[in-house]
């Protein structure tokens, strides 16, 4: 039995998903970002109490159809992005659809249904999200960062990095090493 769980985004998700799964006694074969596959019979009671505590935590127990598309769709692009170290081969929309064996069109239609966001939009949120993280590791520069999150052109990556937060990617990268000698002077 497949259970689907909303806002299960991290490793630490994972942890508490797992550690609440052995404190009720339940055996799980797998268990993913946004998923959990349960070994053996999971009765009302025991999903019940699971649902309750995993929204102690912030957590879901999904049960509509659309509710777990959206949440699959969402942990393949926090994956994708934020997980991921190789360039998938193919453009995100084809690689969103292989992943999950939809169409596009359908996905990205259901997706703005549910959640009054395009996908495209959420993309891109979460693009710049991480290069916001590479960009405080200060590891690579921003060619090298367009190149690895599928930009164009680092100019490219630094025109959406503004539209989204109003700041450059260098004036960004400033903001942090001025917090980090204000942090230090402390």
């Amino acid at each position: 039995m497949k259970l689907y769980i909303k806002n299960m985004v991290s490793l630490r998700c994972k942890m508490l998903v797992k550690a609440e799964l052995k404190r009720i006694g339940v055996d799980y074969v797998t268990l993913d970002l946004g998923m959990v596959e349960i070994l053996g019979s999971f009765d009302k009671e025991k999903q019940k109490q699971l649902g309750n505590n995993l929204l102690k935590s912030g957590l879901e127990l999904l049960d509509d159809k659309k509710s777990i598309l959206i949440e699959k769709i969402k942990n393949v692009i926090i994956e994708m992005i934020h997980y991921t170290d190789e360039i998938p081969k193919i453009n995100y929309s084809g690689y969103i659809s292989e992943k999950l064996n939809y169409d596009y069109t359908y996905l990205s239609n259901t997706f703005s249904e549910v959640t009054c966001i395009t996908l495209q939009h959420y993309i891109i949120n979460h693009k710049i999200e991480r290069v916001k993280e590479l960009l405080l590791y200060n590891e690579l520069n921003l060619s090298e960062i367009a190149y690895n999150l599928h930009y164009s052109s680092a100019s490219h990556l630094s025109n959406q990095f503004k539209k989204v937060t109003g700041l450059t990617p260098s004036f960004y990268r400033k903001l942090r090493i001025k917090r980090m000698n204000n942090l230090e002077n402390l």
